[in-house]
């Protein structure tokens, strides 16, 4: 299960360097937000060096983030580093769902160039950063095999809504960026693939983070973004079911092998077929 997401800027051999021993499932390697214009060639080089260099992604998978499809930036980081073999691509910015069917096609070529396994690079979009894929979040399913999650983004929501910021006084989410949240969420589980929740912007703040991830996992999220090695960890044991979810969930699916029936009571209450469906899950998940 890829709990974890880790930014790491494609310019920084030292961050990536060292975010291979953060314990993060996943590390997107960045050649978008986190590195400047100028330095975009240097960072496809280091990238796809990297990528070279660790074959081996049983225990990491190496993902990277491109420019959005809409910029001529794209195709030159997908020419610039699909011969390292990436497991997988981050797509910013998409304006419809048919973009991840585009950034497909692209694929298809640059495997064949590189002499990759046709359709081994799976694709995730960021589907919230503009105002039209907020209206695409349903129209995932079905389009590619490589589509493997959708996750979502407040910060570039807000900057192409004009936004101040995407937070309230409380500290909360404000409205229009719940509901982003929301339906990546519905969008991903309609689409037959994993929901990823987006970052939390302060790294120092771990009860924040805590807060967020828990939060996130409640709701039906299969894991997070991070920015920052330290809140891997968090990440990480958040979405571990614990001993006693494990437990409790061995309980129902027993329960009803047992009763043989579409309902039963366990320690005073009634449960029925979702129940169990959720408790199929968890023990699922944790395998």
């Amino acid at each position: 299960m890829e709990r974890s997401w880790l930014f790491v800027p494609g310019d920084s051999e030292r961050k990536m360097t060292k975010a291979a021993a953060s314990g993060a499932d996943v590390l997107i390697l960045d050649l978008e937000d986190s590195v400047a214009a100028e330095n975009t060639a240097t960072a496809r080089g280091l990238v796809r060096e990297y990528l070279q260099s660790r074959p081996d992604r049983e225990a990491q998978k190496l993902w990277v983030r491109i420019n959005p499809l809409t910029t001529p930036m794209a195709l030159d980081d997908l020419a610039g580093v699909m011969s390292g073999g990436p497991d997988g691509i981050l797509l910013p910015k998409p304006e419809t769902a048919a973009d991840v069917v585009t950034l497909g096609h692209y694929l298809d070529a640059f495997e064949a160039a590189s002499g990759l396994e046709r359709g081994t690079t799976r694709i995730m979009p960021v589907a919230t950063e503009t105002a039209l894929g907020m209206f695409h979040l349903g129209a995932y399913r079905g389009l590619t095999p490589r589509l493997s999650g959708l996750t979502w983004g407040a910060e570039d929501l807000a900057a192409a809504l004009g936004a101040g910021t995407n937070r309230g006084a409380d500290g909360a989410y404000s409205h229009t960026y719940e509901m982003a949240r929301s339906l990546c969420l519905l969008g991903a589980v309609a689409a037959g693939v994993a929901a990823i929740d987006t970052i939390t912007g302060d790294f120092r703040d771990k009860d924040l983070i805590e807060r967020e991830t828990q939060d996130g996992r409640r709701l039906g999220f299969r894991g997070k973004i991070a920015i920052h090695p330290d809140q891997v960890e968090i990440i990480n044991r958040a979405f571990n079911p614990t001993e006693a979810e494990l437990a409790h969930a061995r309980r129902i699916v027993a329960a009803f092998a047992a009763a043989g029936t579409g309902t039963v009571g366990l320690d005073g209450q009634m449960l029925d077929m979702p129940h169990l469906k959720q408790a199929q899950n968890l023990l699922a998940a944790a395998k």
